[in-house]
Formats: C-alpha cells, sequence, structure tokens
C-alpha cells in the first residue's frame, strides 16, 4: 500500500510503499484519525465486524489500568494498544520496520489498530465528517464541555482558531458560553470562528489580546480562557486574561522544555491553570455523542472542512495549514 512517509525534519513527505501485517488478535485494518470500515479483525475482536464504519482514536485504552478503571482511559499507562518490540512491526518497508505514530499512523490507505482505539458509528454518518471527530473535535469540544468546568452563562477566551480552537469556540457554544472571544493571528481563521460560534473576535498580530479581552468584558476578564497552539506566550495571555476565580485551560502542546513566566499580579484572586488531554474524553461515550450534536445540527461539522485532496497532495496541505488558508483538510482514499 502507499503511505506518506517522515524520513527528514524540514523536507516533504515522500509518498512510497510500504507493507502492512494481517490483523493479530483485538486488531482492525481501517483509515485514520477519523472514519473509515472495517476490512479484516483478529480472532479476537468482539467489538466490531468487517463492513462496520468506526472512527480511530489515539486514546486507545487498556480498561485495567489505575486510570482506566477511576473513569479516565484518555489517561491510559497499560500500552495494551501497541505491539511489544519483540513482535513483527505494524508497517515496514522491504522488511525494515516503520514507527506507527502515536499507535495510529495517520497517512495510509490502511491501518492495523487494536479494536480499543476504535468506535463503532451508524453506517448513514458521513465518514469525510466523522473524521474529524477522532481527535481535533474530540479534544475541542471536549476541552470546553468536560476538562473546563465550563457552565452556562459564563464567558471564555480561545486562543488560536485552527482546527482545535475552532472545536473549543463550538463546544463553549454548546455548552452555552454567553461571550465567546475567539482570538488569532490570521482573519480567515477569526471570520471561521465567527461562523461556528465566537460573538467577538480578536486579531493578535494587531491589538494586544489581554487588554482586548478586558475591554470586551469590561474589564473582568473571562470565566474560562483556553490555549490551542502549543505557544508559551499564548498561555502566558490566556492566564492574564482571566477574571476572578478563571481557568485557564492549556489544550495545546507545548514543547518540553518551555518555560512560562508572568509577574505575580498577573495571576487573579483563586484561579486555576490546568492541562487537557484529548478533551479528557471517554470517546466510545463522547464521539458518538458529538456526532449526534453534528446531526443536530449543533455541532458544525461541514463548515470546518476547508480543503479535500487525495495522498499525493499532502505536502500542499501542510503548506496550507502553515499559512493559516484551512481550518481542517480531509484526505480521501477512494
Amino acid at each position: 500500500m502507499k503511505a506518506a512517509i517522515f524520513r527528514k525534519t524540514h523536507a516533504p513527505l515522500t509518498i512510497e510503499s510500504v507493507e502492512i501485517d494481517k490483523p493479530w488478535g483485538r486488531e482492525v485494518v481501517l483509515g485514520h484519525e477519523g472514519a473509515g470500515v472495517v476490512e479484516a479483525i483478529g480472532g479476537d475482536v468482539t467489538t466490531v465486524r468487517p463492513g462496520d464504519h468506526v472512527v480511530a482514536c489515539l486514546s486507545g485504552f487498556c480498561g485495567a489500568c489505575p486510570q482506566c478503571l477511576d473513569g479516565h482511559p484518555n489517561l491510559c499507562t497499560g500500552g495494551l494498544v501497541t505491539r511489544p518490540d519483540s513482535a513483527a512491526p505494524r508497517l515496514s518497508q522491504a522488511g525494515a520496520p516503520l514507527r506507527q505514530f502515536i499507535g495510529i499512523a495517520s497517512y495510509a490507505e490502511r491501518m492495523l489498530l487494536h479494536e480499543n482505539s476504535l468506535v463503532k458509528i451508524d453506517p448513514d454518518l458521513p465518514l469525510d465528517r466523522a473524521a474529524l471527530v477522532g481527535c481535533g473535535v474530540l479534544t475541542g469540544v471536549g476541552a470546553a464541555l468536560r476538562t473546563s468546568g465550563l457552565q452556562a452563562g459564563q464567558t471564555v477566551a480561545v486562543f488560536g482558531c485552527g482546527g482545535v480552537g475552532l472545536a473549543i469556540v463550538q463546544g463553549a457554544r454548546i455548552g452555552g458560553a454567553r461571550q465567546i472571544i475567539g482570538i488569532d493571528v490570521f482573519d480567515s481563521k477569526l471570520e471561521m470562528a465567527k461562523r461556528v460560534g465566537a460573538t467577538h473576535v480578536v486579531n493578535s498580530a494587531n491589538d494586544d489580546p489581554v487588554k482586548a479581552v478586558r475591554a470586551l468584558t469590561k474589564g473582568a476578564g473571562v470565566d474560562h480562557a483556553f490555549e490551542a497552539v502549543g505557544n508559551a506566550k499564548l498561555v502566558r495571555q490566556a492566564i492574564e486574561s482571566l477574571a476572578i476565580r478563571g481557568t485557564a485551560t492549556i489544550v495545546g502542546v507545548l514543547p518540553p522544555d518551555a518555560t512560562i513566566e508572568f509577574p505575580w499580579m498577573a495571576i487573579r484572586p483563586e484561579c486555576r491553570v490546568q492541562t487537557s488531554r484529548m478533551g479528557s474524553n471517554r470517546f466510545r461515550l463522547d464521539i458518538p455523542l458529538y456526532l449526534e450534536f453534528y446531526r443536530q445540527g449543533r455541532l458544525l461539522l461541514d463548515e470546518m472542512v476547508t480543503r479535500r485532496g487525495r495522498l499525493d497532495d499532502i505536502n500542499d496541505a501542510f503548506r496550507a495549514m502553515k499559512a493559516g488558508e484551512v481550518a481542517r483538510t480531509v484526505l480521501t482514499f477512494n
């Protein structure tokens, strides 16, 4: 099969032929971070069958570790969904193993996954829209509805209006926020934020976002600020934009050595700073729920797909993403 392979930093991905192993017990073959149709299963698989429509999620779980047993499978430490180093690799090329990114591997015609990385969905749902819910939408909507503690009538600022940030905006709208401020450096993304639920937008390339948030909230700051990029400067701005007893939820992934410094007086009384991993999801419950929101017209997925392509278009899709030209790009294989 063909797959997009990352070989060198700052270089285009290359489309090459690779080999994929047969399914083992509790594993399936399907498409990536999103949606596909099961083609084959291992002998011990019980939750899906060939022909099932499924969404894949990188929050694969073991069901037996302390985090899973405590109701937090998104924080699973069991490692069940990956093959041991002593086993044959799921992906290889000319006999040499290839790494499977985050236990999924994004860009390939077929995927071989553990069943605990999958959830079955209704076959009438469009796969190219359901694909969005496997990661970015699950993370963003969940950060607002699951992690943050958002209550109806509260105020929200979202720093970064890419795919995850737009999902946070939608989660805040679904959760009943009365004011949602989208912040980004690209006007195109801010326009998209307004289309999916932002009540106000701020271009931080032109205006100080902290001052703008305070002005829009009559000096109070927001009850909830979300950082959705993974940038230390934006984390600081999110914290500085909080109201008294506000909560900053850091959704973006910062570099391991990142540091965040700010004046002590920038911290509002009794505020909280927390992280969100994949929207605090229990994805076998949350993905069907969020797709039901889509079916009801409450979660806008059609509007988020601003580009489509094939596997051979992947490098141009990355270019468009870095240039801020798109919200989400969907690659299809049929």
